[in-house]
């Protein structure tokens, strides 16, 4: 890498790390720079995924205190998550570059409904578990565990998008603030990208380069975004997930 291209792949590390860690979809800033320094789709997947483990990892440190009371269900919730982050790098491997590019819009597309949506769906839930004196189920019951997991074998896949389905699927099961369920979104893509990374360490071919810089560039961004991310109302977070959702679901269409 030139000067120029290794300031640019750090610059969009910062980028990604903060986005992810406020509202998701970092992949679509990073991927397109490493896809600019020459490296191959594939290559840049893999570096980008490693690149973005201590970013992760940053941003959920940074929003630790909204994952308070949160333990129990962070467990149960990480297991489908470890285990749908490895099928998806499996995946990734294993079939071709273009196997997702229809599904991923619609995915994409149908999260960004639900996070606009998700305080008037969350109030008919209520209202109906209410008139059915059923009880509200901590953890999201068998439904979100397998979207979770699911949206993990995308996330361990490509990982574009991926917290936005997180915090869509959430918002309409679990009866809790956005804030505290972007805290738990930030844990769980930090276990998908960490077992993603470990598996890509042994199996495929990366540049360590771009892995540096994007892992130092995305562990500060981390940070800037919990920061910045935590001091947001419900409604104005809400509004930048769905507006950088909508800019990432263009960019997956014109792909």
């Amino acid at each position: 890498m030139t000067t120029g291209e290794m300031l640019a792949v750090f610059a969009a590390g910062v980028g990604a790390g903060g986005m992810n860690t406020v509202v998701g979809s970092g992949t679509l800033v990073t991927f397109p720079v490493l896809l600019a320094t020459g490296l191959p789709p594939v290559t840049a997947t893999v570096s980008n995924a490693l690149g973005l483990v201590p970013g992760s990892i940053s941003g959920a440190i940074g929003y630790r205190k909204h994952l308070k009371g949160q333990r129990r269900r962070i467990l149960k919730l990480s297991v489908g998550a470890l285990f749908g982050g490895f099928a998806g790098a499996t995946l990734l491997l294993a079939l071709p570059a273009t196997a997702f590019e229809r599904i991923v819009p619609a995915l994409v597309g149908l999260a960004l409904v639900l996070v606009a949506l998700q305080p008037w769906i969350s109030k008919k839930v209520r209202r109906r578990r209410a008139s059915a004196d059923a009880p509200t189920r901590p953890d999201g019951g068998p439904l979100l565990f397998t979207g979770l997991t699911l949206a993990s074998v995308y996330g361990g896949y490509f990982s574009a998008a991926q917290g936005i389905l997180y915090v869509s699927l959430m918002g309409v099961l679990l009866d809790e603030t956005l804030q505290r369920l972007n805290a738990v979104k930030n844990v769980l893509v930090a276990v998908v990208n960490a077992v993603a990374a470990l598996f890509f360490l042994f199996v495929a071919d990366f540049d360590w380069t771009a892995v540096a810089l994007i892992a130092v560039g995305s562990a500060l961004g981390g940070q800037i975004g919990s920061r910045a991310g935590g001091r947001l109302s419900p409604a104005v977070l809400r509004t930048l997930i769905v507006t950088v959702g909508t800019v990432a679901l263009v960019q997956l269409l014109l792909r």
